[in-house]
């Protein structure tokens, strides 16, 4: 018989402790397990949010960290805004220089059911991408175009989360979820995104013309037509100008979708637009830090490079958050390995006997002290086998209840090739706390034994 089944066939006679001790080193690597894949999950996610665009210029007040958190992760309010000159500045950078490849505003302010409403152009969901350069695709209907200015775009989180389907309207409000009831104009889906793993998943995109002309976003014409008061219309006071949005009057479709609004084809001149943020991708990382450095220096905004402030905000705070959870996680295996020590060790008084036959059948020391090791190995390696499973198991049980809530696409599928060095880390555990009890074995006297238990 081998050592193996030797080692195996005294594990079952102790089954119930066995499978106690089992267990405990299972819960241990299961934890380890479900730390390292819900960093990489969360890691990921947040690195995938920034990608897309080199720079986000926002207005001077605040940080950069807010600013990134506001505008890429839709956390918090805006705390001021930004001139929408410096958006025109950006936008007709791209001809006028080669450092700009493209521009796209985002506005914010408004909710619909706790979903962030993004008041921006079409280019937002055409030009940008996201993930190693992703193109965003429709799980049904379309983008939004320039000239219906109240169609809207639903991320794939968000329309499952309301309930919005592609023809439906909706009314934002000015206020976190439907707490408020200054609801505005109504805004018409037209197309929902397929899953990114992005927040964009958990938001609602706007075209920033019908966001202007909603909630007194564009001073007094947006409160005009909120309203709907023909006395308060711009007149010749709004001027057209040269911007990258069209504002040509809808076509007869438009306005059957969006009859309940009123003077939607009218100008809104410069003065009465502010953004949020400039989502702006150069050619270059060299013109990603020079253009930064530039708009630094304005009064009226400033620049942040997102992948940048994302790494310092996982190196002080989310990535010490992770090795402080994997030092408990680690810290129950290790308990979980004493208690395999303990176990066979204080099983030896019952097995001095069965080890006194082994002698006098010609078994050496050193085979009976192996016999122990190889016990505490299957101990270890079998709790570590079961922790991998339930490991897994948990993130697909638990994967889809933390999807809907926070956005995190977790799988039983998802691996982190960290955890193939589990199983030597558990064999070298194993051959650690199982030295002890090889010890006590390998110093049995067979002469006590046997005269003790004839």
């Amino acid at each position: 018989m081998s050592l193996w089944k030797i080692a195996w066939r005294s594990i079952q006679q102790r089954s119930l402790a066995s499978l106690l001790t089992a267990i405990s080193m299972a819960l241990g690597v299961m934890l380890v397990v479900a730390v390292l894949v819900i960093y990489s999950v969360v890691h990921q996610a947040f690195h995938r949010g920034g990608e897309g665009y080199d720079l986000i210029v926002g207005p001077a007040k605040g940080s950069n960290l807010d600013l990134v958190f506001s505008s890429v992760f839709y956390v918090g309010q805006p705390i001021t805004t930004l001139p929408y000159s410096v958006y025109l500045d950006l936008y007709e950078n791209r001809t006028e220089s080669k450092s700009v490849r493209m521009a796209v505003p985002v506005c914010l302010g408004d909710t619909y059911q706790d979903k962030r409403v993004v008041g921006t152009t079409p280019a937002m969901l055409n030009d940008l991408t996201f993930y190693g350069n992703q193109k965003y695709e429709f799980a049904d209907g379309k983008n939004f175009t320039e000239k219906n200015f109240f169609d809207s775009v639903a991320g794939a989180a968000a329309a499952k989360q309301t309930g919005l389907k592609v023809g439906d309207k909706f009314r934002p409000t000015h206020e976190v979820g439907e707490k408020s009831d200054d609801k505005h104009g109504a805004f018409t889906v037209v197309g929902i995104l397929k899953p990114t793993g992005t927040p964009n998943d958990n938001a609602l995109f706007v075209n920033i013309e019908g966001f202007y002309r909603v909630g007194g976003h564009a001073g007094k014409v947006g409160r005009a037509l909120l309203e709907n008061k023909p006395e308060a219309k711009p007149g010749d006071k709004t001027e057209k100008l040269s911007e990258p949005e069209s504002h040509a009057k809808p076509d007869a479709k438009s306005e059957e979708h969006h009859d309940e609004h009123d003077e939607h084809d009218e100008v809104i001149s410069e003065k009465q637009r502010q953004v949020s943020a400039v989502l702006v991708c150069t050619y270059q990382e060299s013109q990603t830090r020079a253009l930064a450095a530039e708009i630094n220096k304005r009064k009226d905004a400033q620049a942040a490079i997102p992948s940048e402030e994302i790494f310092r905000l996982f190196e002080v705070i989310i990535g010490n958050i992770e090795v402080v959870l994997l030092v408990f996680a680690v810290m129950i295996v290790l308990v979980a390995g004493i208690g395999i020590m303990v176990s066979i060790y204080n099983s030896m008084n019952d097995r001095r006997h069965e080890i006194a036959i082994m002698r006098a059948l010609g078994a050496r020391r050193s085979t009976v002290m192996m016999v122990i090791l190889l016990e505490s190995i299957l101990l270890s390696l079998g709790g570590g086998v079961l922790g991998l499973g339930l490991g897994h198991g948990l993130l697909a049980v638990a994967g889809p209840w933390i999807a809907e809530k926070v956005n995190l696409p977790l799988s039983m599928l998802q691996f982190r090739a960290v955890e193939l060095i589990l199983i030597p880390g558990l064999i070298v555990l194993a051959s650690i706390v199982g030295y002890l009890p090889a010890v006590a074995a390998y110093r049995t006297d067979v002469g006590k034994s046997l005269i003790a238990n004839p």
